[in-house]
């Protein structure tokens, strides 16, 4: 309901400080009922966006912190990734269930929007945030259930994060697209030209993942020549700011070549690991991060997209509910399809297909990109934020379901 009374913008940090409190104190609320902290932060900026009260609206001071939400965010994601572990997901096994847990929600998400006659744009985003998992809400969810460590767990971290990696080098392509005149040919020739930038960014990354490795196979050889910077740098955050300035290089390549800053940030934050620059380091570089994004951007950026969000744009209940169906149905069947095909039971098949289906904090992000690059519309990005909020919402007790069952 928008309530369309008149109002007066408050003052920049007035709406910042309501902002975060409300978003902390609900964000807070739903984490002591075992929920993630997000869905209140979201729920935060709803109620006091113009669906609802209507006295904060999204300003372009607050649009510019949520960026950097989302770019902390993106890297905290990253960091949970160990890029040996992708390339885990590409070999025997595991490689079918990848592909089944992310084309078949893809195409079903295609075609929904091809059956209610949306544009190519709105139909793409619709098919890549259906066929995402949300690698940290993922990950999240199977540590509060002790399961992260299960090989069941496991191969849902490892297809969850081939999933991740294949949607932001969609992603990256789309954006590349979207500013051409729509016809087969413009779209033919700048899809070739962002492939062979993809490429040449897929080279940059190989080689940079080749030469840390080669490093690295000398005992801690990284390790001590950062020790040696750091004693040698006087500055406070030292570790911090180099690891920023490694991301930043990376996300400054993929902003030149022409991809979104958070498929940089994301591939950079993957290289660097505990075997790389040492345990203390990356925990150090995991504390600051997370207490910056936690703390204080994440709960802005969600809260933002709840200020974003209007319950009065959506008009199509049916696509709506289509989406909705969609995305529980083709996720839960596509992992559970994808382990019947590798070898699986019935039960485990279930189990990743469930455990994948948590959409979250990476199909958010992706549907604030595509609503602020105008690729799709008000409605359509407030029904991805309800479908994101009850897949991540509801996987939990679902996926604790499951289990049980399994291990019965």
């Amino acid at each position: 309901m928008n309530l369309d009374i008149p109002h007066f913008e408050l003052p920049f940090f007035t709406n910042l400080l309501i902002l975060l409190v409300a978003a902390r104190l609900l964000g807070e609320l739903f984490e002591r009922f075992k929920q993630p902290a997000m869905i209140g932060e979201i729920i935060a900026g709803i109620i006091l966006g113009p669906s609802l009260l209507n006295i904060i609206h999204r300003t372009e001071d607050i649009k510019v912190i949520s960026e950097l939400g989302v770019f902390l965010l993106v890297i905290i994601a990253g960091l949970e990734i160990n890029i040996d572990d992708i390339l885990d997901s590409f070999k025997g096994k595991n490689i079918i269930i990848s592909i089944m847990a992310f084309f078949l929600p893809i195409l079903s998400g295609f075609a929904v929007g091809y059956f209610f006659d949306k544009d190519v744009a709105t139909t793409v985003f619709i098919g890549l945030c259906v066929a995402i998992t949300a690698l940290p809400v993922s990950i999240r969810i199977l540590m509060d259930l002790g399961k992260i460590n299960s090989s069941v767990g496991k191969k849902i971290i490892s297809v969850a994060i081939f999933d991740d990696v294949l949607a932001l080098t969609i992603l990256g392509v789309i954006l590349q697209v979207k500013d051409t005149d729509q016809t087969l040919n413009a779209i033919i020739k700048v899809s070739a030209i962002s492939l062979l930038k993809l490429f040449i960014f897929i080279a940059i990354l190989i080689i940079s993942y080749s030469l840390i490795r080669k490093i690295s196979k000398r005992e801690n050889y990284i390790e001590n020549n950062i020790n040696k910077l750091l004693s040698f740098l006087k500055g406070k955050e030292s570790l911090f700011a180099l690891f920023f300035v490694f991301v930043l290089i990376f996300s400054t390549i993929t902003e030149t070549l022409g991809f979104h800053f958070i498929i940089g940030a994301f591939f950079a934050s993957m290289l660097i690991s505990e075997k790389i620059i040492g345990k203390s380091h990356i925990d150090t570089i995991h504390a600051t991060t997370n207490g910056l994004a936690m703390g204080f951007l994440a709960p802005i950026f969600f809260a933002g997209i709840g200020l974003e969000f209007n319950i009065a744009a959506i008009k199509n209940y049916g696509l709506l509910i289509a989406i909705l169906g969609v995305s529980y149905l083709s996720k839960i069947l596509g992992g559970f399809l994808g382990g019947k095909f590798a070898g699986f039971s019935n039960k485990v098949s279930l189990v990743m297909g469930i455990g994948l289906n948590a959409r979250g904090i990476m199909e958010l992000v992706i549907a604030n990109i595509a609503y602020k690059a105008g690729l799709i519309d008000l409605e359509i990005f407030s029904i991805l934020v309800i479908m994101g909020v009850l897949t991540t919402l509801s996987t939990p007790f679902m996926l604790k379901q499951s289990f049980n069952k399994l291990e019965r």
